[in-house]
């Protein structure tokens, strides 16, 4: 299965995330999205295909979000996206985008939907959350 991730490694939901996809044995494709950020099309159709709102796709935390205003509630998604592809960190993470559908991992257990289940034992986090169980199954 082919898996893209848009991947920053100072966040640790990415690097969770990052770590699942491998964990099902897959190889992704990292890209890191702040040195090579999305097109405003590739945006637009992981944000659609993820079934979220360009708002719920943007990232407040640790972003000139509020200094830009971006909370305003009379800002048009259009020009929500022009604020993201102007400043990627306000783009959330990571995106996944596989064959079985495109998710936004936050928590990063959430890629686990659109994984196959090709898990062979027990997944933690880097923060010692268990995820997977030793047979690889899901932990709800």
């Amino acid at each position: 299965m082919d898996a893209v991730i848009y991947h920053n490694p100072s966040c640790g939901t990415s690097r969770n995330t990052l770590a699942l996809i491998r964990a099902a044995g897959i190889e992704p494709t990292v890209i890191e999205y702040l040195q090579v950020p999305p097109t405003r099309e590739q945006l637009e159709t992981m944000i659609a295909d993820a079934g979220l709102t360009v708002r719920q796709a943007i990232r407040e935390k640790g972003t000139p979000h509020a200094k830009l205003g971006l909370g305003n509630p009379d800002l048009t998604d259009d020009q929500l996206l022009d604020a993201m592809i102007e400043t990627p960190i306000l783009i959330n993470r990571p995106f996944v985008v596989t064959s079985l559908g495109t998710r936004l991992a936050r928590p990063s257990e959430v890629v686990l939907d659109i994984l196959p289940d090709t898990f062979k034992g027990p997944f933690f986090k880097e923060d010692g959350e268990q995820v997977l169980d030793r047979e690889g199954r899901r932990i709800a």
